[in-house]
């Protein structure tokens, strides 16, 4: 599969992880009136999940054996989750921005780490 084709998938299987994990923060923040960045970190727990299935089958094509492949991408996310709550922690507890457009604007940098660092490392072919 082509670069410009791998990124295109990768960001559709992010709009569906996304949305998953927008529900999540929205129905925390405003149905279970939990902090905001509590909340993104739930969201991005859930998207995760979906990601991982959608990424490793339709954006990668992964023969690299789950054994290997689950515990690199739950690496490669654990840093994105630690970049979101850095993010968030600073848009919203320490800049007063409101908590959607700082999700937005966090999710943009998570997506270039978590695409570079899943084709060349987590779904790179098996050796």
């Amino acid at each position: 599969m082509s670069l410009r084709r791998q990124i295109t998938v990768f960001a559709l299987v992010g709009v569906v992880a996304t949305l998953l994990h927008y529900v999540v923060l929205i129905a925390l923040v405003e149905l279970a009136e939990r902090p905001p960045v509590m909340a993104a970190l739930c969201g991005y727990v859930v998207g995760g999940i979906v990601s991982y299935g959608l990424n490793r089958r339709h954006t990668f094509a992964s023969d690299r054996p789950h054994e290997e492949a689950t515990w690199r991408f739950a690496l490669v996310a654990f840093v994105g989750f630690c970049l979101t709550y850095l993010f968030m922690d600073v848009f919203v507890a320490r800049l007063g921005a409101p908590y959607l457009p700082a999700q937005m604007a966090t999710t943009g940098v998570v997506f270039f780490w978590s695409f570079v660092a899943n084709r060349l490392w987590t779904f790179r072919p098996a050796e």
